[in-house]
C-alpha cells in the first residue's frame, strides 16, 4: 500500500467533566516533522504521544491539535482529598483516645485543612490512558485517508507510465522511418554532385547518420526505469525518496532523447515525455 503524506482526521472522546478533542492534519516534507499544540497541562502528555506517532507514520510535517472542553459547571469543581481526610480522620481518633476531652474535628475544621480540596478534575494517570486511546483511533483514521490518497496517486502515475512507453515505442518506431528519408535525401544529393555515386560513400554517410540519431540505448533505459517504477508502485511501502530518485533518472534519459533529435516528431516526444515526467514528479513529492 502506498501512503500520501498529505491527511486530515479529528476525533471527539468523552471525559470525566468534558470533552477531548484531537486534530491531525499533514502536508508533505522530507522526514517526519510532528508539531504539537497542547494544553499546558497536557504538556507531560507530549512524549509518549511523539513516540506512539513516531511508529505508524514514516514522513511528513505532522501537526498535532490536542484540547479539552470542561463542561459548565465543572470549571472550578473542588474534589475532596480522600486520603488526606482518612489521615485526618486517623489522626483525630488517635488524638481522642490520647485525651477523651478534646473536642473533634468538624466539617469546618476539615475543609479549611490544607490540600483537604483539589480541583484536579482529571486524574494524569486517567488524562494520558484517555489521550492515548484517542490518538489512537485518530490515527486509523488518519492513515487510512492517507491510504486513500496514496491510492489515487498510484492510479495517476501508472496512467502516465503507460502514456510514456508508447511514446518511447513511437520514438523507436520513428527511427528506421528516419533513416530512409535520409537515405534518400543522400542519395539525391551525392548523385547531383557527381557523375557516379559511390555506394560506399552513401553507406557512409548512413552510417555516420545512424549514430548520430541512434536512441536505442536512451530508449532502452527508458524503458527500464519505466519498469522499475511500475515495480515500485506495484510493492508499495516507503517509496517517495525512490521514486524521487528515479523521476531524475528518467528527466535525464528524455533529455538525452531531445538533444540526439533531428526530427521534429521525435523532438514533440521528449517534450511530452518530459511534460509527463514533471507531472509524476509534483505527485511523488505527496508519497510518503
Amino acid at each position: 500500500m502506498i501512503y500520501s503524506m498529505t491527511g486530515y482526521a479529528t476525533v471527539t472522546k468523552e471525559a470525566p467533566h468534558g470533552l477531548l478533542n484531537l486534530e491531525l492534519r499533514s502536508v508533505n516534507h522530507r522526514y517526519l516533522d510532528i508539531q504539537f499544540r497542547l494544553p499546558d497541562k497536557f504538556r507531560s502528555l507530549e512524549p509518549a504521544m511523539r513516540e506512539l506517532m513516531s511508529t505508524r507514520l514514516n514522513r511528513g510535517k505532522v501537526d498535532c491539535y490536542l484540547s479539552f472542553s470542561q463542561q459548565l459547571g465543572t470549571e472550578n469543581m473542588q474534589q475532596l482529598n480522600s486520603d488526606l481526610l482518612k489521615r485526618l480522620l486517623e489522626l483525630n481518633h488517635t488524638v481522642k483516645t490520647a485525651l477523651p476531652d478534646s473536642h473533634n474535628l468538624g466539617v469546618a475544621d476539615i475543609l479549611r485543612w490544607p490540600g483537604i480540596l483539589k480541583t484536579d478534575v482529571l486524574p494524569t494517570e486517567d488524562i494520558c490512558n484517555l489521550c492515548k486511546e484517542l490518538l489512537q483511533t485518530a490515527l486509523n483514521e488518519f492513515t487510512t485517508a492517507r491510504a486513500r490518497e496514496g491510492e489515487k496517486l498510484r492510479v495517476l502515475l501508472l496512467e502516465r507510465l503507460t502514456k510514456m512507453r508508447r511514446l518511447a515505442a513511437k520514438a523507436s518506431l520513428r527511427i528506421p522511418a528516419l533513416l530512409t528519408v535520409f537515405q534518400e535525401k543522400i542519395t539525391a544529393r551525392l548523385s547531383d554532385a557527381m557523375i557516379n555515386c559511390d555506394d560506399d560513400r552513401i553507406r557512409q554517410e548512413i552510417t555516420l547518420f545512424a549514430s548520430k540519431i541512434d536512441v536505442d540505448e536512451e530508449l532502452s533505459r527508458l524503458q527500464t526505469h519505466l519498469d522499475e517504477v511500475e515495480q515500485i508502485l506495484i510493492k508499495g511501502g516507503v517509496v517517495g525518496k525512490r521514486l524521487d530518485f528515479f523521476m531524475q533518472e528518467l528527466n535525464r534519459e528524455a533529455n538525452t532523447l531531445g538533444s540526439k533529435s533531428v526530427d521534429a516528431e521525435v523532438s514533440k516526444i521528449s517534450i511530452e515525455l518530459k511534460v509527463l515526467i514533471e507531472q509524476m514528479r509534483e505527485q511523488v513529492q505527496n508519497i510518503e
